[in-house]
């Protein structure tokens, strides 16, 4: 065997292969493919939980060239099927890291392949959808391929499909630690003003650290809790997390538990699949993106300013605005293809947004979002 003989394969449901190298874990994984544009953080883009059931195309070709380490994570293990890279990534060259990319994705059992023209895939993406697929690795370069295309055509699909439950902490605990900052990288709350009830249906780390860093002692519940769990522990506001899945699937559960907590009219912010969850609860409905939005500068107009906002994003549904109903505004949407990325309830302090307003990665225009929320729990406090 040369090194130029392949030894993964990406087979989509289409019957259409690519070849390449293997790093990683070995053996062979089936999900639903997408390609995130973002230039940093493929180490937070793999630990996001709302990429749990997809395998994710890097467009950016430098990947895994500043390695891994601990504080870079979003949740305890990479939570992404797999990925997909143009080049193989090289020995790690930063100060901060601890690992290199191909070993950290082995020892968590995560299958990825280098040497693949992911140009030709992202366009492929793009004109028929985000596609079903199955990824193989196998240091021998043997494969069954008519088996790996059925695996592909077997996948379920991320419609009707709730993911939340399996991303979800296990039992409620509380967050202290704030935003990382030079010299002292992250610190905790010792000063907090607003108690806040943090459901999650798949946080990010960097999501929970801006809260504390506005000001909030954050209690985080599991995405089954009842309005009855969440308002026992008397807050000052209650937020919606990011999450993986098909926001009307989690509904199920989520929808009757937040229609409850809007009665307490208390502030209410929403981020990603906490924004679905929302809009769901007021009435409007969900619909499947044809290849979603992945990546770290997606610019979003905010209609009530007319800012335009370089955003962080990371979803595969959208709120339909068309089904928003009396009394829910649209806040914010997408300059790319003009889909809802926000909205609030008239005359309360109930929001939401599609985006990643604490970014990791991404930039920070959004992060005054957090900071209106703590301004409404402050006014309601008097």
């Amino acid at each position: 065997m040369t090194p130029a003989t392949p030894t993964a394969c990406l087979a989509l449901a289409d019957g259409t292969l690519f070849y390449g190298q293997g790093f990683g874990a070995t053996g062979e994984t089936q999900a639903e493919l997408c390609f995130n544009t973002a230039m940093t953080g493929y180490q937070e883009i793999m630990t996001d939980p709302s990429y749990a059931g997809q395998i994710v195309t890097f467009t950016f070709p430098h990947i895994g060239n500043v390695g891994v380490n601990p504080e870079d994570d979003e949740t305890g293990d990479p939570v992404a099927s797999g990925m997909v890279v143009k080049w193989m990534p090289t020995d790690p060259s930063n100060w901060r890291a601890a690992q290199d990319l191909s070993g950290w994705l082995a020892a968590r059992g995560r299958i990825a392949i280098g040497g693949v023209d992911t140009r030709r895939l992202t366009r492929a993406i793009r004109q028929a959808g985000a596609p079903h697929v199955a990824l193989s690795h196998n240091p021998d370069g043997e494969f069954d391929i008519e088996a790996l295309v059925a695996s592909a055509r077997d996948f379920a699909g991320l419609e009707g499909m709730d993911l939340a439950k399996d991303v979800t902490c296990a039992q409620s605990y509380r967050w202290n630690e704030m935003r990382w900052a030079w010299p002292e990288g992250y610190t905790p709350q010792t000063d907090p003003k607003f108690k806040v009830v943090a459901v999650d249906y798949g946080a990010k780390r960097n999501i929970l650290r801006c809260l504390a860093s506005a000001g909030c002692d954050v209690t985080v519940l599991p995405a089954t809790a009842t309005a009855d769990e969440v308002m026992a522990h008397e807050p000052d506001g209650v937020f919606l997390s990011n999450g993986p899945g098909d926001p009307a699937a989690t509904g199920e559960y989520a929808v009757p538990m937040i229609k409850d907590v809007l009665e307490k009219d208390l502030p209410v912010f929403g981020i990603c699949l906490g924004h679905q969850m929302l809009a769901l609860a007021l009435g409007a409905k969900t619909v499947k993106m044809n290849h979603g939005h992945h990546g770290a500068n997606h610019p979003v107009k905010d209609l009530d300013t007319g800012k335009v906002e370089i955003t962080s994003m990371n979803h595969g549904f959208a709120v339909d605005a068309q089904t928003l109903p009396d009394g829910v505004v649209e806040t914010h949407t997408s300059l790319f293809d003009g889909s809802n990325c926000g909205i609030r309830v008239q005359g309360k302090p109930v929001y939401s947004v599609q985006y990643h307003p604490e970014a990791s990665p991404g930039p920070q225009d959004s992060y005054y979002l957090f900071e209106r929320f703590a301004e409404a729990m402050a006014a309601r406090s008097g």
